[in-house]
């Protein structure tokens, strides 16, 4: 396949240490405001650990494992293999972490892009591998919702345990309309008009105070229709492939508070439990902190208060969900990224090097 070569930007700013600190900090605060107000020390005689509950609380881990490895797998299958797997395990964590420091309604995954070129793929095939998988993320919730809704009743899923909680189902659908607009313009985007994406990015760029980027624009939208057509032709068996991983990757996320919840409590409805992890994910899109930090936490113990007695469990087990969900990205993406950085940006800089 032909491609266009195109100058590699800049090297990006190490991340700051508050912006890995704020979201750990926002999310710890919320915790702590909700042990001082409603955590009863004596639930701590009640939450027993035995060890059924560790093989449950191993099973979360080794769920996220499983999401991970799910990701790994569907970045190196879109790559056609180009990605090794160490290479897209680089990407996976970083993108994580760039998701976990940045609000969702920004969109850390736009990085990924800068990723998957340092690791050899160009610009345009780069742009177009984000866009398809962002896609096939999408895809995934446009279809999961309306089947769960088919088997659960709507008032078992958005429950009226408070006045905030009340409101997640007009929030809900509102976004749901909104994620089918947006996944259906990436359909056209990718399969009918990539055409469209290219005239609308040139159009942004003809703006005067960034027009001086319209030709790299140009030459990254030109690859960009070019690796869109070789999605477009993609048979079935690739596609089914391709969304099979991504089933793999979110259902395997979701089932990790099934897996929590199943050390302390037993569950009635586990499609219920995992039905809500899909409404608060898709929620947590118009979260303004860095990864949902602070409100995950506080619409955690809202919307699954009904399930536990004691709102000190809740509490305990929002903060376990948390740890193995959230906090694990950013532990890895500190120790991971400025070895990637160095060594990433270093590569590129020799090979731009112009000979003597």
């Amino acid at each position: 396949m032909e491609t266009v070569n195109t100058t590699p930007p800049n090297s990006p700013k190490a991340f700051k240490t508050y912006q890995v600190l704020l979201p750990v900090l926002l999310g710890l605060v919320v915790i702590g405001w909700l042990f001082l107000k409603e955590f009863d020390p004596a639930i701590l005689h009640q939450l027993s650990f035995t060890s059924t509950s560790l093989l449950f609380i191993l099973l979360a881990f080794v769920l996220m494992l499983v999401r991970d490895f799910g990701m790994i797998w569907r970045f190196r299958m879109i790559t056609d293999n180009d990605l090794s797997w160490k290479q897209a395990f680089h990407i996976n964590v970083l993108s994580e972490f760039t998701s976990a420091v940045t609000p969702a309604a920004v969109g850390g995954s736009s990085l990924v892009v800068i990723f998957l070129m340092k690791e050899g793929i160009n610009a345009g095939r780069s742009t177009t591998i984000m866009f398809v998988n962002l896609f096939l993320d999408e895809l995934f919730f446009i279809f999961m919702c309306p089947l769960l809704f088919v088997f659960i009743p709507m008032d078992a899923i958005f429950n009226s345990s408070s006045t905030i909680v009340s409101t997640f189902g007009v929030i809900f659908w509102s976004l749901y309309v909104g994620r089918l607009i947006w996944t259906t313009i990436l359909f056209i985007g990718i399969f009918r008009k990539p055409s469209w994406i290219k005239h609308m990015l040139l159009l942004v760029f003809s703006l005067p105070f960034i027009r001086r980027w319209q030709h790299k624009v140009e030459l990254l939208t030109d690859n960009l229709v070019h690796t869109s057509k070789d999605f477009g032709g993609r048979g079935m068996l690739f596609w089914a492939e391709a969304f099979g991983t991504t089933l793999l990757t979110w259902t395997a996320r979701f089932l990790v508070v099934n897996a929590i919840f199943l050390a302390f409590t037993p569950i009635g409805n586990h499609l219920v439990v995992f039905a809500r992890q899909l409404v608060l994910w898709v929620i947590m899109v118009v979260s303004p902190t860095p990864g949902g930090s602070g409100v995950s936490e506080y619409a955690f113990k809202m919307y699954y208060s009904d399930i536990f007695s004691s709102a000190s469990a809740i509490i305990f087990v929002t903060l376990i969900w948390r740890l193995i969900s959230y906090y694990l990205y950013l532990f890895f993406g500190v120790l991971l990224i400025p070895n990637w950085i160095k060594k990433s940006f270093s590569k590129s800089n020799s090979t731009n090097k112009p000979a003597n």
